[in-house]
């Protein structure tokens, strides 16, 4: 035998070594807590012994040696005293019932899998986000999972401390979370969304604008978009639309927050229209009563969001969505639109758009869709939809300068996006003359470049 093969042996050896090791790491774990920890499935009270071997596989893929280890400090310090069996088992994690016998409470212990390659696409949702901002190694699956799971947590904080009904979270272990268990009693979940069974019309109506004031209060009061929300992740429990799930969550700043935002709309308003059979509010209407920062000014000159009775009965008075086919034009113009939340996210070529007046900052920037043609400037987006806020602001100045005593009240408004359509046209194209004439005189780049080193030797 030669030299290599004995080194191919000996590696063949060791990995089957590593692995024995892993496996009687792993069995000892489990025997440890076996009184304690059922991995069958849960149905309330009973379980359901799992004996197909996809299945049972997908249940253990989560309980590495490491978990087990995460999931004894949980029993130690006193948070669990007993896990139950799987709920539900997913593409990231697996949901398992647990239960403190000292306090009676029924928790869910949610394992993310680190074995897995689904979180590629997550870093998305992490780059651009402030509060991630050190984070690194994110190929790493293993550290990238831990990431995740500390984002739904401290998400799951930000809801639940604002009011806004969610699981409460309990603790968290590295890549396991605890949260409360949301049931109706026995051991039985609370229904999701599209399992709930509607009592009329009437009871549909009430949760669709529950879950638009939900979206309105998650941006203004947690500073969050949820990025998927849909009905397979809210609850109704106890009569109320509960959050879940939102470890995709982004802050406002976060690059693709409005495009997360614009994509949380039109699921919602799917479902509701499609499936439900209501109708529903126009998605750039939707957009705007999210964003707006309209507010209860107190004493202090702090403005507070208002609470849901104002915010439903604000709703009631939007506009449903009608067939009218330029309605219908103009929510399809507002989904193709490109939308920036910051100027750190304009790309270069949008600055001197921005200098241009074709980009307006009065929420967040909103760069209008190259579909758009010159005829259709008027209706040109500023931070939400097609800048009503903008002719409503120009509104406000108006009746302002009707009513005050200054002599140039009837002067136009100086700010681009107030002017008149023909004015803009005049005005473009003496800048398109102003800069061709300066091209004529413009001196070369090589030329330029030459006086420049020639200026730093002398």
């Amino acid at each position: 035998m030669t030299s290599d093969d004995y080194s191919s042996d000996y590696a063949e050896d060791e990995a089957v070594q590593s692995r024995s090791s892993t496996l009687r790491e792993t069995t000892d774990l489990l025997d440890r807590y076996s009184d304690k920890i059922n991995l069958d499935q849960y149905l309330g009270a009973s379980h359901r012994t799992t004996r197909d071997k996809s299945e049972r596989a997908t249940v253990d893929q989560v309980l590495d040696p490491r978990t087990v280890g995460f999931l004894g400090k949980l029993f130690k310090n006193g948070t669990i005293t007993r896990i139950n069996g799987c709920i539900s088992t997913g593409k990231e994690a697996n949901v398992y019932h647990a239960v403190n016998e000292n306090n009676g409470r029924e928790y869910a212990v949610k394992i993310y899998k680190t074995s897995i390659l689904v979180f590629k696409d997550r870093e998305r949702y992490v780059d651009g986000e402030f509060r991630f901002r050190n984070t690194k190694s994110q190929s790493n699956p293993r550290k990238m999972v831990r990431t995740w799971a500390e984002k739904e947590f401290r998400n799951l904080k930000r809801l639940y401390s604002s009011g806004i009904p969610s699981p409460e979270p309990i603790d968290l272990k590295s890549h396991v979370l605890v949260m409360e268990y949301l049931t109706k009693g026995e051991g039985q979940p609370s229904p999701k969304l599209k399992d709930y069974q509607f009592k009329d019309l009437d009871e549909v109506v009430d949760y669709y604008q529950r879950m638009l004031v939900d979206m309105r209060l998650m941006f203004q009061k947690c500073r969050l978009i949820h990025a998927d929300l849909s009905e397979y992740n809210t609850i109704v429990h106890k009569d109320d639309l509960y959050i879940f799930d939102v470890s995709q969550s982004v802050e406002p700043e976060h690059p693709m927050a409005m495009d997360f935002l614009r994509m949380d709309i039109k699921n919602v308003n799917d479902y509701f229209s499609r499936v439900k059979k209501i109708n529903v509010y126009p998605e750039r209407l939707i957009f705007r009563y999210i964003i707006d920062p309209w507010g209860i000014i107190d004493d202090t000159g702090k403005v507070e969001v208002e609470d849901r009775t104002t915010l439903k009965e604000y709703l009631n008075g939007i506009p449903l969505k009608s067939d009218d086919e330029k309605e219908n034009q103009q929510d399809e113009i507002f989904r193709s639109l490109h939308l920036v939340t910051s100027l750190h996210n304009l790309e270069e070529r949008d600055f001197q758009r921005f200098r241009e007046g074709h980009v307006d900052t009065l929420v967040d920037l909103v760069r209008t869709a190259d579909l758009m043609t010159e005829d259709d400037d008027e209706e040109e987006v500023s931070t939400d939809e097609e800048n009503e806020e903008g002719e409503e602001e120009g509104s406000e100045n108006e009746n302002d300068d009707d009513s005050s005593d200054h002599t140039d009240s009837e002067t136009p408004s100086k700010l681009k996006r107030f002017e008149d359509k023909d004015d803009k046209k005049k005005r473009k194209q003496a800048a398109k003359e102003k800069a061709r004439e300066k091209r004529k005189t413009k001196m070369n780049k090589n030329v330029k470049k030459r006086l420049v080193k020639k200026s730093h030797k002398h």
